[in-house]
């Protein structure tokens, strides 16, 4: 299986015309192509910053001329569940027809989309890449291929990796912005590329605030680290 992550900016999609009016962004849960009536009907997660903003962005994705429907099936404060239906877009017409298929949730913020999309043989990736080029702005940021025996690995531990990604997510910005410039500036490295006292510079605060989040944030990756071990040892226990 051949899977690339594409950033793209379509001309006849409701969603991306609506980021590119309104600051909010909208995030696909599940989704459903109806090839037939060549209609894609999908659950998404709208975000902006203020509810005020929210109901500007769907108003705005309501009155599109390819939206179908959109009906609202929670909401709370700058967040809602909503459900919607459109029109087949070229590029989605383009993936489809070549053999392509949706491999992953799909993001649309400020103008553009990220796709995870399948092909099984180089030829039908090629014919639909040329397709989309015709219509629309794309960049292939991504692109992977995997055996049976990797996909089997991913589909088995699909489990233990959620759980690492949650544990990435329970960090605080301050948390994984002072983790990330610590383990880019060799702070993990040895010898060390730099010290808590350097770190403490950068941030403009005490050593030991830095000294503190580095340990909350070791903390929760080890533990989400250990508790995705555990689940991929007992999996290959049964």
């Amino acid at each position: 299986m051949i899977d690339l992550d594409i950033d793209m900016r379509q001309y006849d999609c409701p969603f991306i015309d609506t980021t590119d009016d309104v600051d909010i962004a909208f995030s696909a849960v599940q989704w459903q192509l109806d090839t037939d009536a060549e209609k894609l009907e999908t659950r998404l997660i709208a975000r902006a910053d203020s509810r005020e903003t929210l109901d500007d962005g769907l108003r705005v994705l309501r009155e599109h001329p390819n939206m179908t429907d959109c009906y609202i099936i929670s909401k709370r404060d700058g967040v809602a569940q909503i459900g919607t239906k459109i029109e087949q877009t070229n590029a989605m017409r383009s993936i489809q027809r070549n053999g392509g298929y949706i491999t992953g949730p799909f993001q649309i913020e400020n103008g553009r989309e990220r796709w995870h999309v399948g092909f099984d043989a180089d030829e039908d990736e090629d014919c639909a890449l040329a397709e989309l080029e015709q219509h629309n702005d794309y960049r292939v940021k991504d692109r992977d291929q995997f055996g049976p025996s990797t996909l089997f690995d991913l589909l088995e531990n699909s489990e233990s990796a959620m759980q690492m990604l949650e544990g990435c997510r329970s960090l605080t910005e301050t948390e994984r912005k002072t983790f990330e410039a610590a383990s880019q500036r060799g702070y993990y490295e040895t010898p060390r590329g730099t010290t808590l006292d350097q770190l403490a510079d950068h941030f403009n605060v005490s050593k030991t605030a830095v000294s503190m989040n580095l340990r909350r944030t070791e903390r929760k990756v080890l533990q989400a680290a250990l508790g995705a071990l555990e689940r991929m040892d007992e999996r290959e226990s049964l």
